[in-house]
Formats: structure tokens, C-alpha cells, sequence
């Protein structure tokens, strides 16, 4: 087996009993750098701990406090310099972790570098629909320079929507923090870290190429989540951080057409 390089570690973090779980691991096991693997549960079962045994990985248990707070723990499950919180679901082309330390000796001062990504529906690979254009559309200031520093280009990414999806984004922890997640959301944690690390120093680094596979099923907590409403007055108050009340309810109800993407109807 390869060495494992000793800058970037996955944290898979685990809950409950996926049908996907194996398939993620498999993929972060699997990188041409191969990168530590840890998997961080708050939910601790046979079927985590079995597939840890197969694989050989340490399972670092943790205790549920919210979905930020479980994003935080996963986090800090690891030493390495440079950590990606794994979503159970999700899928990583084998370059992934190559090209984030790639990005990262380029740009040593960067908070977060993330890839581009792609949808995996009904077992397939989508790499564009609506959804995936509008983040790609928003993410146009960091397609022609690949980084940022300032506060107002690390902003102008996230003040029309979510442009930055989670399991695709690398955390350079000397440049973040411990507590990133840490909030009252359920549904847009990640956006809320987003906003919170784009006020702090740190460079917003991206990578064009779409380099992993964020899986729309109807178990993820997501789309439970948009099922109940949740994710709409979460929306709001986020759009609130970026502009004045009457614009974000605007905002907020062209929003609501993009929840649609996340069905697989």
C-alpha cells in the first residue's frame, strides 16, 4: 500500500446505517496521493464499525449535539494540516486529494479550496443541469483568478446563493479555526460557514475541475430538510447577512425554485 502523504486527511463522517457508505470509503481509499482516512460518528453501529474493520480505518466516536456541532467534531477528528469532511454518500475521483495539496503549495494562505463537482442521480454521473450552471454562474469571479482574498470577492460568490458545495471543500485548519459549523441552522450550516470565514483572513481557493460526486438521494438530510420547510427560513436569514430585508425575501422566493434540483423526480 502507498504511503499516506502526511498533509491531508478525509474525516468520513458517518450516521446511521447508508446503503452509500462503502462506496465513499472506497473512493477516499482509493486517491492517487493517498491521503489519512478517518471515520467520525456520533452514531455508532455494526455497519459503521464493520466496514471500519474491512477497510482498516480508526472510527473516532463522538457525542450528537446539532448537525453544526457533528460537522465541528468531524473537524477536529484529525491532526492533518489539511482535512475534507467526507459526506457518507458522496464519491471522490481518485485525484482529488493530489490536486488539493497541489493548490494548497500554490496557495499556502487559503481558509478553504474546493473543487468543482458533480450530481450522482439514480447511480449516474450528472455533470450539468440548471442547478450545477447557476453555482458554476456564481462562481465566475473565482473561475478567471483561482483565488481570493478579499472580503468583498469572497462575499460576491455567496450573496446571490450557496455557490460552494460542503463535501467538496478542503479546510487549510491553521487558517480556520476550531469551530467553523457551529450554529443554530439545520440546513445551511455550510453556507453559514461560508459567510463567516469569508469576514477573516484566508485566501477562497478553486479548483474548475469538477473532482467529486455529491450523491442526491431521497435519504440525504438534505432534501428531508426542504421537505419540512426548514431550508427556507434559513435561506432568509442568511440572504439577511447580504442585504437589506425587502431584497432578501426576494431572494429567498427565486431560492425556493432551486430545492427542486434536489429531488429526484
Amino acid at each position: 500500500m502507498a504511503k499516506e502523504n502526511n498533509l491531508h486527511a478525509f474525516v468520513v463522517l458517518a450516521f446511521g446505517k447508508s446503503n452509500f457508505l462503502e462506496d465513499c470509503i472506497k473512493s477516499v481509499t482509493n486517491q492517487t496521493s493517498p491521503s489519512e482516512v478517518i471515520i467520525a460518528t456520533t452514531t455508532p453501529n455494526d455497519h459503521i464499525t464493520n466496514l471500519a474493520k474491512r477497510y482498516n480505518l480508526k472510527v473516532v466516536k463522538g457525542t450528537h449535539t446539532n448537525i453544526g456541532g457533528d460537522f465541528d467534531f468531524a473537524f477536529n477528528s484529525s491532526d492533518s494540516p489539511l482535512v475534507t469532511i467526507a459526506h457518507q454518500d458522496d464519491i471522490y475521483d481518485k485525484n482529488y486529494s493530489s490536486e488539493i495539496i497541489k493548490a494548497y503549495q500554490k496557495h499556502p494562505k487559503s481558509s478553504i479550496i474546493f473543487t468543482d463537482y458533480y450530481e450522482i442521480r439514480g447511480g449516474k454521473k450528472v455533470y450539468s443541469n440548471t442547478l450545477l450552471k447557476i453555482k458554476r454562474l456564481l462562481l465566475l469571479p473565482l473561475s478567471i483568478k483561482k483565488s481570493a482574498s478579499s472580503k468583498w470577492r469572497k462575499r460576491l460568490i455567496l450573496r446571490f446563493g450557496n455557490s460552494i458545495c460542503c463535501p467538496a471543500v478542503t479546510f487549510v485548519k491553521a487558517n480556520c479555526g476550531n469551530k467553523i459549523f457551529a450554529s443554530k441552522f439545520e440546513c445551511n450550516v455550510d453556507w453559514h460557514a461560508w459567510e463567516t470565514l469569508s469576514r477573516k483572513k484566508g485566501l477562497f481557493t478553486y479548483i474548475k475541475e469538477p473532482l467529486m460526486g455529491h450523491r442526491i438521494s431521497a435519504e440525504s438530510t438534505t432534501s428531508e430538510i426542504i421537505k419540512n420547510g426548514i431550508r427556507t427560513k434559513e435561506d432568509y436569514e442568511i440572504f439577511k447577512r447580504f442585504w437589506p430585508k425587502p431584497v432578501a425575501k426576494v431572494l429567498t422566493k427565486f431560492y425556493q425554485k432551486s430545492e427542486k434540483s434536489n429531488s429526484l423526480k
